[in-house]
């Protein structure tokens, strides 16, 4: 049966026996969910296996778990025969990776069998829960591997052997079994799960509250409900898509009866969605893999995204309010309840979150913080008896924690095919040299072209497996041209994580339009001119690093962030055409351009573009006609 191909027709099954088998394939994945979570907890809190024993443990899981909960439309031999392999494939990694380790990359016979497939049984896994899109990537590096001296002369070279490629991506920590499952393993499942409980005590429910309170009541009032909603979920939620379907079921309506057209309340969400991925503490699971990335604290990660996330959300939020100012778009009144009201029934929840943020700044490793979160929060919940979580909650908790992993473990595998591929044949310094080349040695050409490789490679895929693939194929490139490797990776992940809102394939605006019920095409393009402002950031992190937290002065910092601040405000107010009063076509213009100047990594201009931009807002609230073009509110 074709891997990459839809299913076929099926012999019509007996009406006794399918439901009997469905039911014991649905038990036999609720209770695999159960073990692993517990499984990831014990390793987590009281004694974590060798690296390549977690990693295989950890694929076995995904693996079969993917052929039980994902089946072909039947219970057929193939899922049976796929989830042997997969506990074949990972079973003898755990058992003899010392024995492997010690014959020096020696390959018996049994083990090119059992490497292809469990190959093959992650490319299927993948294809049943990402769709085509990440595994046939990873399928083309492995024929990339191969058959490399067919490729084109600046990417040809002498091909290997089928037992290399398998050598390389099943029996070493380059491959499959690569520092983005490691990461999987340990991190990222204890951050999923830790959202599993968090939603199964009332948290989703506690942020929309906490976000109607805080916004519900001010002009465009949903739609800033779902910036704020989206971006307190989006903290634990590792995927924009998701993000969106969570929040926008609840936000898109309200957005809708509130006036917004369907196109800009699914571009609202989608912006709000995607943000979440740039807010710390998880950052779409992304924090964890550049931490490994580049060998630093965690906190490091978390303090150089803290300044750009707020940025990001100060744009779209200024964005929304001077719409609605201009629209004339009213907030919820007495429907949205009271800030004390909320945190006085759900306030506890946050002591969990909180907990969290102390410990990774405290430097305790991500695992051990997700750890004490999970149980600070059953004890938490229990406080208050809506909240509070019995037997069958913590066991329905672990089992939506590792049915959420899911996706993210398999993502990690396959993005394995594309990790080792690049190590084996040399890719990714061979593109470098090549996008050099085209951009002629000069750093903003380069950057432009970075920043086109990102959109286009990040176009569909999850935001870990996003942010692998570009900062395997494009971070070296920035790092020849002497960009800080801080700042380089946070510009790829910045760029990649943009992609789902960049048509032509943005899939949280896509997934946006569909809940709308709006043109999918007119959602994206809204959605690309409500986050326009958010596109010039990524350009702060090269040329003033200090945005990051990288190696300036407090004052330099701070100079950077009002700068860019007041360049946001200019910005949408140009978008917008309103500032206090409805702006005039030359004004606009007159706006983006001290917006721009903001941006500018030479101190005077962009003084200049800060006051520009002070006096045209002075202008516009208190000189009136004078200075703009008065008009009525569109409805």
């Amino acid at each position: 049966m074709a891997l990459f191909t839809s299913e076929g027709p099926e012999d019509p099954p007996s009406p006794l026996r399918v439901p009997f088998i469905d039911k014991i394939r649905t038990n036999a994945a609720f209770a695999l969910c159960v073990a692993m979570s517990l499984f990831h907890l014990y390793t987590a809190g009281i004694d974590l296996l060798q690296t390549p024993v977690q990693r295989a443990v950890h694929v076995g899981f995904v693996l079969v778990l993917v052929f039980l909960l994902h089946p072909l439309r039947r219970w057929r031999w193939i899922d049976a025969l796929l989830v042997l392999c997969s506990i074949a494939g990972t079973g003898y990694i755990a058992l003899f990776s010392d024995a492997i380790a010690l014959r020096g990359g020696k390959v018996l016979p049994y083990e090119l069998v059992l490497g292809t497939l469990t190959l093959i049984a992650v490319l299927e896994a993948g294809r049943r829960v990402l769709g085509r899109t990440l595994p046939l990537l990873g399928l083309a590096f492995l024929l990339y591997c191969r058959y490399g001296r067919y490729a084109p002369s600046i990417f040809m070279h002498r091909g290997y052997s089928l037992e290399r490629i398998v050598q390389h991506l099943y029996l070493t920590t380059e491959g499959v079994f690569g520092v983005a499952v490691g990461v999987s393993s340990t991190f990222i499942f204890l951050f999923i799960l830790f959202g599993a409980f968090l939603s199964g005590s009332g948290g989703a429910r506690f942020f929309n509250n906490l976000a109607l309170s805080l916004t519900g009541r001010s002009p465009g009032g949903p739609a800033k409900v779902a910036i704020v909603a989206s971006g307190l979920l989006g903290t634990i939620n590792g995927s924009s898509i998701a993000n969106v379907a969570t929040t926008g079921a609840f936000t898109i309506p309200l957005m809708k009866k509130a006036g917004y057209t369907p196109e800009e309340a699914g571009a609202i969400e989608a912006c709000a969605s995607t943000g979440g991925q740039l807010m710390p503490p998880i950052m779409g699971a992304g924090a964890f893999v550049m931490s490994e990335f580049l060998n630093v604290p965690y906190a490091r990660i978390l303090s150089a995204a803290i300044v750009p996330a707020l940025l990001y959300y100060a744009g779209l939020f200024l964005n929304v309010h001077l719409r609605a100012r201009r629209a004339g778009l009213k907030g919820l009144g007495g429907d949205a309840p009271g800030v004390r009201e909320v945190l006085r029934d759900d306030g506890h929840l946050l002591l969990p979150l909180l907990l969290i943020v102390v410990m990774l700044m405290r430097a305790y490793t991500p695992l051990k913080a997700a750890f004490w979160g999970i149980l600070v929060m059953v004890g938490v919940a229990g406080l208050r008896r809506h909240t509070r979580m019995g037997p069958r909650l913590v066991v329905k908790a672990l089992a939506d924690g590792a049915r959420g992993a899911v996706g993210t473990g398999i993502a990690c595998a396959v993005v394995g095919f594309v990790v080792g591929g690049s190590s084996l044949t040399a890719l990714g310094p061979t593109l470098s040299d090549n996008i050099l080349d085209l951009a002629g040695g000069a750093l903003l050409p380069t950057l432009f072209l970075a920043m086109g490789a990102c959109l286009l490679l990040g176009m569909g895929l999850p935001t870990t497996a996003n942010y692998i693939v570009t900062s395997t194929v494009v971070v070296p490139a920035l790092v020849k041209m002497g960009v800080p490797p801080l700042s380089a990776h946070m510009f790829v992940f910045y760029f990649g994580i943009m992609a789902d809102i960049s048509p032509p394939v943005c899939l949280a605006s896509f997934t946006a339009a569909g809940i709308a019920g709006a043109n999918a095409a007119g959602t994206g393009i809204r959605a690309l001119l409500f986050a326009l402002t958010s596109f010039l950031l990524p350009y702060l992190f090269i040329y003033n690093p200090a945005i990051l937290m990288e190696g300036g002065s407090p004052l330099s910092v701070l100079e950077v962030s009002v700068g860019a601040a007041v360049g946001i405000v200019a910005f949408a107010a140009a978008l917008q055409g309103w500032w206090g009063v409805r702006l005039s076509v030359p004004l606009r213009i007159v706006a983006l351009a001290a917006g721009a100047l903001c941006f500018v990594p030479y101190t005077p201009l962009r003084l200049a573009g800060i006051l520009a931009s002070l006096g045209l807002g002075s202008a516009a609230r208190w000189g009136g006609s004078f200075f703009v073009k008065e008009s009525g509110v569109r409805k």
